[in-house]
C-alpha cells in the first residue's frame, strides 16, 4: 500500500500492526543513535579540546531541530502521508552522520550532526507517531507504546554498543558505520509505512483552533518545563558517572538503563492509561521524572545512578508514549501530526537549553549538586502545569468511538 487507506475497518488490523513494526525499527535507529551521544561526548570534547558546555551544544542543536521540525513535518504528513518525509529523513540522517565523521572543527560538527541528524529525526518521529495513532482506535495506547518502545530499546542497545566500538575503532569510524546502517533501515521502513485510513469518525478541531484552547496551552507549558530537565542526563550522566569512578562502558550503559526502563514505562503506564485514562498516567510519568533527580543528587556510585536511570526511564517512557495519546483524546486524530509537531516545539526549546545550561553551571562550579536540585524542582513545576487539565471545561471536544 502506498497511499491512504480507504476504510475504517483497516484500523486495528493486521496491516496496522505491520506499520507499528516498521515504526519500531525506524525509531530504534534514529533515537538509538541520537541518544548515544553521551558515549561520544567525552571523545569529541577531548579531540576538539572544548569544555562540557561547548560540546553539549552538538546534542542540544540536534534535539532542538528534531523537535522543532515537527511543526513542519507533522502538518506535511497530515497532508501528504508519512512516506515522503521518511525518505527525506533517511537521506539527511545518513549524510549528516557521515559528514560528522569527517569533521575537523567543532563548529563543522555543529552543522553536520546538528542539521543532518536533527533534520533526519525531525522528518521521522512525528510522521511515524501520527501515522501509528491514526491506524488505531481501540488499541491506540498499546500500539503507540509498542512503536515508541523502539526508542527505549535503541537507547538500551546503541549507547553501550557505541562505547565499545569507540574504544576499538574511534568515534569517527563508528559514525560512518551508523550512517550506513541507519539509512538502510530508514529506507526500508519508509517503503512499509503508509498513511492511516482517512475519514476518522467524529469531527476534529482544526489545528489552529485546538492550539488556542487552554488545554493545549497547559500541555505546552508542561512539556517545556519537563524538557528543560529530561534530556540533561542523556548528555551529562555518563561523564558524571565517570567522574564518580564508574568505568566508561558502564557509564555509557546508564543511558541504556534509561532506555530499558522506558520500555517498562511505556507498557505499564500504557496499561494505566487504558484503565484510568491517559491524563492520569501522563501525570504519573511527570512525577516519576521529577522524583528521580533525588537519586541523582544522592548518587555517589553505580548502584544509585542506575536506580536514578531506571526511575527516570519509566517516567520518560510514559511521557513519550502518552503525549500523542493525550492529544488524540482531547482533539482527535485527524490533525494529530500537526498538533504533536507544534507541541514538540516546547520539547525543542527545553532540550536545547537544558544540557548547555547545566554544562555552564558545572564548568563554573565544578560540580552538579546545584544543577540537579534545580532540575528536580523544574520537574515538579512541569507536573503542576498538568493539574489544571481535566476540569469540565477542559474535557475533550471530540473523541473517537
Amino acid at each position: 500500500m502506498t497511499g491512504r487507506g480507504d476504510s475504517f475497518s483497516a484500523r486495528d488490523s493486521a496491516r496496522a500492526w505491520v506499520v507499528v513494526a516498521a515504526a519500531f525499527a525506524a525509531l530504534f535507529v534514529v533515537f538509538g543513535v541520537a541518544f548515544s551521544f553521551g558515549a561520544f561526548f567525552g571523545p569529541i570534547s577531548a579531540e576538539f579540546e572544548t569544555g562540557r558546555a561547548a560540546a553539549s551544544v552538538v546534542f542540544s542543536l540536534t534535539s532542538f531541530l528534531f523537535f522543532s521540525l515537527g511543526a513542519i513535518s507533522g502538518p506535511a504528513a497530515d497532508r501528504f502521508g508519512p512516506r515522503p518525509l521518511l525518505l527525506f529523513g533517511a537521506v539527511a540522517f545518513g549524510v549528516g552522520l557521515a559528514a560528522t565523521a569527517g569533521a575537523e572543527r567543532l563548529w563543522v560538527a555543529y552543522l553536520t550532526y546538528g542539521v543532518g541528524v536533527g533534520v533526519g529525526v525531525g522528518c521521522v518521529y512525528v510522521p511515524i507517531v501520527a501515522a501509528v495513532g491514526g491506524w488505531f482506535v481501540r488499541r491506540r495506547a498499546l500500539a503507540v507504546g509498542v512503536a515508541v518502545s523502539g526508542i527505549g530499546l535503541g537507547t538500551l542497545v546503541v549507547s553501550p554498543l557505541a562505547a565499545r566500538l569507540i574504544e576499538a575503532h574511534g568515534w569517527r569510524m563508528v559514525y560512518f558505520g551508523f550512517a550506513a546502517v541507519g539509512s538502510a533501515v530508514l529506507l526500508a521502513s519508509a517503503l512499509v509505512i503508509a498513511a492511516p485510513p482517512s475519514g476518522s469518525p467524529g469531527a476534529s478541531r482544526r489545528t489552529g483552533a485546538a492550539i488556542r484552547t487552554p488545554a493545549y496551552r497547559w500541555l505546552y507549558l508542561a512539556n517545556l518545563l519537563l524538557c528543560l530537565v529530561l534530556f540533561v542526563p542523556f548528555v551529562h550522566l555518563p561523564t558524571f558517572a565517570e567522574d564518580a569512578g564508574v568505568g566508561p562502558t558502564a557509564a555509557a550503559g546508564l543511558v541504556g538503563v534509561v532506555g530499558a526502563s522506558s520500555i517498562v514505562g511505556r507498557l505499564v503506564l500504557g496499561g494505566v492509561a487504558d484503565g484510568s485514562g491517559p491524563l492520569r498516567a501522563y501525570r504519573i510519568s511527570f512525577l516519576l521524572i521529577s522524583a528521580s533527580f533525588a537519586l541523582w543528587w544522592i548518587g555517589d556510585g553505580l548502584p544509585t545512578l542506575a536506580a536514578f536511570a531506571a526511575v527516570l526511564g519509566v517516567g520518560y517512557g510514559g511521557f513519550v508514549a502518552l503525549s500523542p495519546v493525550v492529544l488524540a483524546e482531547f482533539f482527535g486524530v485527524e490533525r494529530l501530526g500537526g498538533l504533536l509537531g507544534v507541541l514538540l516545539t516546547a520539547n525543542a526549546v527545553g532540550s536545547a537549553l537544558g544540557p548547555p545550561a547545566v554544562g555552564l553551571v558545572v564548568d563554573a562550579t565544578g560540580g552538579y549538586d546545584a544543577a540537579v536540585v534545580v532540575l528536580g524542582l523544574l520537574g515538579l513545576a512541569a507536573y503542576a502545569a498538568l493539574l489544571p487539565l481535566g476540569s469540565r471545561s477542559e474535557q475533550p471536544a471530540c473523541k473517537e468511538g
